[in-house]
């Protein structure tokens, strides 16, 4: 997995999920929470930008382990 994520390599990591499952962003390994990912893209100045949509929860200790953020 790269670095800098590109459409592509999302693409790639998403195209065999179900559709109709929700995704959330893990936030920060210090106060993890998740946060709603919103539905506008924009793309300026060569990259594609996808705002949060606000806080939704405490990360799930399972989700940080998997991120190795423990």
């Amino acid at each position: 997995m790269p670095q800098y994520l590109t459409v592509g390599h999302l693409l790639r990591q998403l195209q065999n999920l179900d559709p109709a499952l929700p995704i959330r962003l893990a936030v920060n390994p210090d106060f993890p929470f998740t946060h709603y990912v919103g539905t506008k893209v924009v793309v300026q100045d060569g990259k594609a930008f996808i705002p949060d949509d606000g806080q939704e929860d405490y990360l799930p200790t399972s989700v940080r382990d998997a991120l190795t953020w423990s």
